[in-house]
Parts: structure tokens; C-alpha cells; sequence
């Protein structure tokens, strides 16, 4: 456990809280997720109470406890926000997006009338703005 992690620590960031949790993980939701309509509306991360800096790091029973919270977070999340679709994903390493070193699962409810609704992570990915110089 670090003390000045947010995800070790979740009362450090008091926009936060903490929604379900279980033996080894907890889901965890900003304050915005809760506003109706907005960008990330019911969006929140799963992370493991143990410090672990990326998914590879994580424990099998981490990676067990993930998995039935997911299933937990996915009833709340449809019956609160009743999204039409998810992503899931982890970002590994600052090249992959990973700004807070505690290994953390997205899961993000898409609803239909999104602007980038049908549209997955991969969209933002092999977009041309993304193309490698080789």
C-alpha cells in the first residue's frame, strides 16, 4: 500500500467513492459519473486493494475477485444507468495511457445516443492521427 496513491487510499480524492468492493478489489466511481448524460455517465475503474502497478502484476486471485466484481459492477451499472453497450480495458504503462501507477480496470457504459456510439476503442486507435512514422 502507498499512502499517496488515490487508488491505495481512495479518501485522498474526495471526489470519489467507493461503490462495491469485495476480499481483494473494490469499484470506484467519480462524482461525475453520476450526472446524467455526461461523457463518462456510470463509468468507474475496478482496482485491487493491494498496490499493483499494472494488470501483469496482479495475483490470481486478484484476477478471480476482477472477474466476479465485473459481473457485480455490470448488474449495478444496468440497473442504475441502463447503458447498451460497454468497454472494458486497461492501460499498461505510461505509452498506454496508464497515468496512475495502480494497476486499474476501465468499465465505461456506452449509450445510443453518443455521438461515437458503434464506435469501440480501436476507433481512436487506428485513427490516422495515430499512424506510426515507420
Amino acid at each position: 500500500m502507498r499512502e499517496d496513491c488515490v487508488f491505495c487510499n481512495p479518501k485522498l480524492e474526495t471526489n470519489q467513492k467507493v461503490i462495491i468492493s469485495n476480499k481483494y478489489c473494490i469499484f470506484l466511481q467519480l462524482e461525475q459519473a453520476d450526472v446524467k448524460g455526461s461523457q463518462l455517465e456510470g463509468a468507474g475503474v475496478i482496482v485491487p486493494r493491494k498496490h499493483r502497478e499494472t494488470v501483469f502484476d496482479l495475483t490470481i486471485d486478484e484476477w478471480q475477485a476482477t472477474y466476479e466484481l465485473l459481473r457485480d459492477v455490470k448488474k449495478y451499472l444496468d440497473g442504475k444507468y441502463q447503458p447498451k453497450g460497454y468497454n472494458l480495458g486497461w492501460n499498461c504503462g505510461e505509452v498506454g495511457g496508464q497515468h496512475i501507477l495502480h494497476s486499474h480496470f476501465h468499465v465505461i457504459p456506452r449509450y445510443e445516443d453518443e455521438p461515437l456510439a458503434g464506435k469501440g476503442i480501436r476507433y481512436l486507435l487506428k485513427g490516422p492521427e495515430n499512424k506510426r512514422k515507420t
